[in-house]
């Protein structure tokens, strides 16, 4: 029987991730949703580089802005005491970045087209912004939340190269369930490696089962 430690680290990771994702992704897909700034194209190409960068590009420079001879990782270490490279929190800060397309991309789609017209339409009845967001853009845009909630978590879940290079393989700290995975093939324990495998692979089927029931039963733009 595996260590499943690594899996509880794993999922806790990807609720940290997919939380902290909800809470700065929200405002940043509503702007991007209805700017008309020069810059949002150039924001777009930022947001989306995870998606086409190699995940170990994007590790060794994460690594490198977490080290303590970086502006960063020295401001943390003074700060905490600790250091970002090789903690959890590291982990935790490389996730969220790489998953940040597949929180932000879903979300900037839901809130485009119709809902527009219906925060206008709500605007000539004299509600607040803050109001007709939470009362007409966010149910109208139900199907989007659940759609990057869920990709982004799954997303965390199957994560290798960003972690591995930020967190390195340091047992109950920073060794995820993909990096157990390859410590287990790598010593030839493939009994282990096929139990958390199996498990990783009911687990992402469940969550992309969900999501694609959701969206089956809730129309895009559906008010609930």
């Amino acid at each position: 029987m595996p260590d499943l430690s690594a899996l509880w680290l794993t999922a806790r990771l990807a609720f940290v991730t997919t939380a902290v994702l909800l809470i700065i992704g929200t405002p940043l897909a509503w702007w991007l949703a209805q700017t008309r700034s020069r810059f949002k194209p150039a924001i777009e190409a930022i947001i989306a580089l995870p998606l086409v960068l190699p995940p170990t590009v994007l590790g060794f420079y994460l690594l490198i802005a977490m080290s303590p001879n970086a502006p960063f990782g020295g401001f943390w270490l003074q700060a905490t005491g600790d250091t970002l490279s090789f903690s959890f929190t590291g982990l935790a800060i490389g996730s969220v970045i790489y998953s940040f397309p597949f929180m932000i991309q879903p979300l900037q789609t839901a809130f485009e087209g119709p809902v527009q017209q219906a925060m206008r339409t709500a605007a000539s009845l004299r509600a607040s912004r803050l109001d007709a967001f939470f009362s007409v853009a966010v149910p109208m845009s139900i199907r989007g939340f659940v759609t990057a909630t869920v990709l982004s978590f799954a997303h965390t879940l199957g994560e290798f190269g960003v972690v591995l290079m930020v967190g390195g393989n340091i047992p109950d700290r920073t060794r995820v369930a993909s990096i157990e995975i390859y410590e287990n093939v790598e010593t030839l324990n493939y009994a282990d490696a096929h139990v958390l495998s199996l498990i990783l692979l009911v687990i992402s089927f469940l969550t992309l089962f969900c999501v694609f029931l959701f969206n089956k039963r809730f129309p895009a733009h559906v008010r609930l």
